[in-house]
């Protein structure tokens, strides 16, 4: 696999538009939920305001600044995931958000890029000061977890959610 995160450029445009049709599509089908969020907030056929409005850069109305990245895998030239970084936590993100939200494209899933997203996003977190980054997933998300705790996630506790949805916090020190 040879595989990084980028930035969204024009270039990629068409590539998104298809990534997320699929996307939308299995979360209608399948029930399965849209993270990361962050790609799902505009429409991509607005393009240029989809790449202006994709990333929060000031804090303001309960927002923090994050990233968004999107794993290529460049050997195909195709988007296989995408990657939300909050660059600290409010007090919602500490509870039930974390640093990270990440996805992976549904025809890619369980071909190890979420472990390898994961493992590149954290290098990014690093860049950004984060010491020690929290995960969180939904307990029934058994690929999840198995990508965070690949990645060094340490269980801290499981709550139940607004929606009444068990949800599980992982640690990842990123020190030493």
């Amino acid at each position: 696999m040879n595989l990084r995160l980028i930035k969204l450029t024009k270039e990629y445009r068409e590539e998104l538009c298809g990534m997320i049709d699929e996307w939308k599509e299995d979360q209608t089908k399948n029930h399965t939920n849209g993270s990361p969020a962050a790609i799902f907030r505009k429409d991509p056929r607005d393009f240029d305001r989809y790449l202006a409005e994709l990333e929060h850069r000031d804090p303001s109305d309960g927002w923090v600044p994050d990233s968004v990245f999107f794993l290529l895998d460049e050997d195909r030239d195709r988007l296989v995931g995408a990657v939300n970084i909050r660059h600290y936590l409010n007090d919602f993100l500490l509870k039930e958000g974390g640093h990270i939200g990440d996805g992976i494209r549904p025809s890619e899933r369980g071909k190890g890029y979420g472990t390898e997203m994961i493992r590149l996003a954290l290098l990014e977190c690093r860049k950004l000061g984060i010491d020690r980054v929290l995960m969180v997933c939904d307990r029934d998300n058994v690929a999840s977890a198995k990508t965070i705790i690949k990645n060094g996630g340490v269980l801290e506790n499981e709550f139940v959610n607004a929606e009444g949805v068990v949800e599980q916090r992982y640690w990842i020190d990123l020190v030493g």
